[in-house]
């Protein structure tokens, strides 16, 4: 029975070790494209493409850096970056929010079909509606402003995801404590920001870098709707380091490099809500 019990707790053991040793092997495979790109930021032109790669870069190079701050505004890609990302993330988790806490608590006729039908508006690609979006925003005046690229996204595929998490998670909360607010004579915006909103946390997290992520990286509709260089944000901006001459890779890399940096901080303080929040949101039925 003791060597039953002992090979078992080996076998635990051996099977924790491969377990976290693929892992390992996986996560440093991962990270392969993050480290070339750290490389390439601080090589010399000449050394980028050398063989044998050169992992670590000799001599460091670290005016790439200001080069980049030179020769483009990359302080006003940035800003334009940010504000649009941070608008776009606060009204797709109040919209969804308020959309989802409807779909998920508050009964009313035809319900579910309507969330059907709402849900099924993210089989249809972005590319599909391009044209016909591009065409709206030129008859109300708003091509080359950054109208579009705050509006769309809210009321789009990224704002229906939103009211699905948010949906989802609001099922979980138990009827009682609504209940409850009713007899106390709560509205139901009362019982909405006082109550749902606060337990919602982690779904609201988790929503924040899904919405704040795409909004940074997305290029597709920056370069539909925006032709005046000020107005670039910084997945566009990146694109200016490449010419009929060819690219100046180490100058992408070392732009990349700081445009990748605010999303790494982002993931890095919410990452427990964030794991939290698609545990929680994807169980529930």
């Amino acid at each position: 029975m003791k060597t039953e019990s002992m090979s078992a707790r080996w076998s635990h053991q051996l099977y924790n070790v491969l377990h976290y040793a693929v892992l390992t092997a996986v996560s440093i495979f991962m990270l392969i494209p993050f480290l070339w790109m750290l490389s390439t930021s601080l090589k010399e032109p000449a050394k980028v493409f050398v063989f044998p790669p050169e992992l670590i870069p000799s001599p460091v190079r670290f005016e790439n850096y200001l080069e980049v701050l030179r020769t483009t505004p990359f302080h006003l890609f940035y800003f334009n970056s940010f504000y649009i990302a941070v608008l776009v993330t606060v009204g797709t988790v109040l919209f969804s929010s308020l959309a989802g806490y409807s779909f998920g608590k508050i009964p009313f006729k035809g319900r579910d079909i309507v969330f059907l039908l709402l849900l099924s508006t993210m089989m249809i690609p972005n590319e599909v509606t391009a044209i016909p979006m591009f065409l709206f925003m030129r008859e109300l005046g708003l091509i080359n402003t950054h109208v579009p690229l705050i509006i769309l996204p809210i009321f789009a595929a990224g704002g229906v995801f939103g009211v699905f998490v948010m949906r989802q998670f609001f099922l979980g909360v138990p009827k009682e404590l609504e209940e409850a607010a009713m007899i106390d004579g709560c509205s139901r915006f009362r019982i909405y920001w006082n109550i749902m909103l606060p337990l919602a946390k982690p779904a609201i997290a988790t929503l924040t870098i899904f919405t704040f992520l795409t909004s940074w990286n997305d290029f597709f509709d920056p370069l539909i709707f925006l032709s005046a260089r000020k107005l670039m944000t910084l997945p566009l901006a990146l694109s200016l380091f490449t010419d009929e001459a060819g690219t100046a890779w180490h100058l992408l890399m070392s732009a990349s490099v700081m445009a990748t940096l605010p999303l790494l901080l982002v993931f890095f303080f919410a990452q427990k809500q964030f794991i939290e929040g698609v545990s929680m949101t994807g169980l529930k039925e």
